[in-house]
């Protein structure tokens, strides 16, 4: 179901799994299996979980997670799980598992996808592994979630980037995407479907072409993006953003002042998704929380261009919460 290139996990194992029944993609860098663990790897007590955006696809974190394994030392294992359906499933499998279990109603909508990821815990992280967990974009609601129905989890700490945790519909980008992800998604289909049939190389040469505008792409994110040439990822990452901008309202304030000692928000200084707004009635709902915004210019999309400023930030963030360990 897997392929691994390099030694001990540190180019990265990709794997295809069956979660709540929904083909899931997991992208790791380190130990591969946490609940065998060697002395060696003793220090496999901690995992690093991100938790990706819309589209959920962990291609695009692969930059991001291999910078944050080597400037951690190669000591703990960064593991991504994809949103549910949120990739392409090797010819062995299906988008949804054959079977007459229904573990989960609605697995690609918002609460299916939080609920997946907990499943995904529950199988594949023992309980008493410490989580740091790391959400980019709708991954900090669903990190939100998961600490709100499951207040028992061993989370170390939870940095939320670039979070859209509130008022989505809101913001400048919701107000333009609502009606295209609530009443015109199917349309997008139709194109997508076409030019699925293309062969490999030219959808590479389109992406590059979309693309072309960043000074400093990051080359993995050319392979990711061919994966948006699939209508089934396209029509689950645009069914799961339709949720998203009806369900995603109100900021999550009890879950919120429960853990906040365990959160670092990190909001963008020009976010259409987050407006700077919503980063200044955070800050002014929490003063004590370690609540932050980017000075440097960073786009939502980090993982197309800033992956490894970022992960160089976020080690520096975590640093005094591994010495303590």
């Amino acid at each position: 179901m897997g392929m691994t290139s390099g030694d001990e996990g540190s180019e990265g194992l990709e794997e295809h799994i069956y979660c709540c029944s929904a083909a899931t993609e997991v992208l790791k860098f380190g130990q591969l299996d946490l609940h065998h663990t060697s002395d060696r790897e003793s220090s496999a007590n901690v995992l690093f979980l991100i938790i990706p955006g819309n589209p959920g696809i962990v291609g695009y974190y692969k930059t991001f997670m291999q910078a944050l394994y080597q400037m951690l030392d190669h000591k703990y294992p960064v593991w991504a799980v994809s949103q549910a359906g949120h990739c392409v499933p090797p010819d062995s499998m299906e988008m949804m598992e054959d079977t007459d279990v229904i573990e989960l109603e609605d697995v690609f909508g918002l609460n299916g996808q939080v609920e997946h990821k907990r499943a995904f815990l529950k199988h594949h992280v023992p309980r008493n592994i410490k989580l740091v967990l790391i959400g980019h974009s709708i991954g900090c609601y669903i990190i939100l979630e998961m600490m709100k129905r499951d207040p028992e989890l061993q989370v170390l700490k939870s940095v939320l980037l670039f979070p859209t945790i509130e008022r989505m519909a809101a913001s400048p980008q919701g107000k333009l995407m609502t009606p295209v992800l609530c009443n015109l998604r199917y349309a997008v289909y139709i194109p997508i479907y076409f030019l699925s049939f293309l062969p490999e190389s030219i959808k590479a040469s389109m992406v590059r072409l979309v693309l072309r505008g960043l000074q400093f792409l990051d080359e993995s994110s050319i392979p990711a993006s061919v994966t948006l040439f699939s209508v089934d990822c396209v029509a689950n990452a645009m069914y799961l953003g339709s949720q998203e901008m009806v369900q995603v309202m109100d900021r999550d304030n009890p879950t919120i002042e429960k853990n906040l000692d365990k959160i670092i928000f990190y909001y963008g200084s020009n976010d259409h998704w987050c407006p700077q707004k919503y980063y200044e009635d955070i800050k002014k709902d929490f003063p004590e929380g370690d609540i932050r915004l980017c000075e440097k210019g960073i786009r939502h999309a980090f993982v197309l261009d800033a992956s490894k400023e970022v992960a160089s930030m976020l080690t520096d963030w975590l640093r005094a919460d591994l010495t303590i360990l």
